[in-house]
């Protein structure tokens, strides 16, 4: 069911446009994730859900209610900022009761204590900010904006003010948190990585509209436009009648994943092509080649512990014809 609605909303900030009549709907127990680069809209989008910006238009309905006007603690959503916001003064257990104190609720202890146990900060609750590390700093503004029970969690950024060996097992955990409590989170990232491997569906920003909304694998696989398939995963983009291609259509500009391109030993009828090494970069458990012919430069990406020809090489490269993706755009 549909917890949030977001319905033609738009924003301007002086003669620039931010968001220009977005409509999107997330749903209970969700998690979401809004993605794309810098400029794109995200952290507006996720502000107005907030109530830290009003749209110039449009409306935010949660739970069926209207909520576009009401100021941010009139909303029953909560925010953990990028920088977390804890406060200095403050241990780990006051920072987390701080919302329920303002908001009056009875039996505050307890509920802290939850937290605690939840988020794994026993024995840290006497400490304040500057004594505890990134991860458990993230934990504890985790723990604050869960303490009041809202059915929507905003997270902006919330990976990264952590390095990257934090990074990944922080992301599963909080994942694992999500699904645990069945609240809905919404995550802004400019993070392609953290966007597949967390939500359960992801908005990709582009210019202050929705490029396109699909779950992880869909939005990777089956990218619908030219900037969706370039953002994720820097797609090669072949453009039509520039290679003599075995599909639907050649009027299609088509999306073509690095990790679909094979070293072939023969140039290829179709679905390939000659080209030279330009770059490589030996990656660990895979190596990325730049290899240009066909007008162009393509990106490849050759398995581990596979062949890989020297700087300047001549190569042969294929791929099936499923491996194309048209784009509308």
């Amino acid at each position: 069911m549909t917890l949030l609605a977001i319905q033609g909303v738009t924003k301007r900030f002086g003669a620039a446009l931010a968001l220009d009549a977005l409509s999107l709907t997330i749903g209970e127990g969700e998690f979401f994730a809004l993605l794309g680069g810098s400029g794109s809209g995200k952290s507006t989008l996720l502000r107005i859900i907030a109530g830290f910006e009003q749209p110039d238009a449009g409306q935010v309905i949660l739970q069926g209610r209207d909520i576009t006007r009401l100021t941010p603690p009139e909303r029953p959503v909560t925010m953990m900022f990028q920088s977390y916001a804890l406060f200095p003064h403050m241990n780990v257990a006051d920072n987390i009761a701080y919302g329920l104190r303002r908001a009056g609720t009875p039996d505050i202890a307890t509920r802290v204590g939850d937290l605690i146990e939840l988020l794994r900060l026993q024995g840290l609750e006497a400490r304040r900010p500057n004594q505890l590390s990134g991860g458990q700093q993230q934990r504890v503004a985790l723990a604050r904006a869960l303490a009041r029970r809202p059915p929507l969690v905003l997270l902006d950024e919330p990976l990264a003010a952590l390095d990257s060996g934090l990074r990944e097992r922080t992301g599963l955990e909080l994942r694992a948190l999500q699904r645990r409590l069945g609240t809905s989170f919404v995550m802004v990232t400019h993070d392609q990585a953290e966007a597949l491997s967390l939500a359960d569906r992801v908005a990709v920003l582009h210019r202050g509209r929705i490029a396109q909304v699909a779950p992880p694998r869909e939005l990777y696989e089956r990218p619908a436009t030219r900037e969706v398939a370039q953002f994720l995963g820097a797609a090669n983009i072949l453009e039509p009648g520039g290679l003599h291609l075995r599909a639907e259509s050649e009027a299609f500009a088509y999306a073509l994943r690095p990790e679909r391109i094979r070293l072939a030993s023969q140039l290829p009828e179709v679905n390939g092509m000659e080209a030279q090494v330009t770059e490589i970069a030996f990656r660990g458990g895979d190596a990325l080649l730049l290899a240009r012919g066909g007008g162009q430069v393509l990106r490849v990406v050759v398995p581990g512990g596979t062949f890989l020809p020297d700087h300047g090489a001549r190569v042969f490269l294929e791929w099936d014809a499923a491996a194309l993706v048209p784009l509308s755009a």
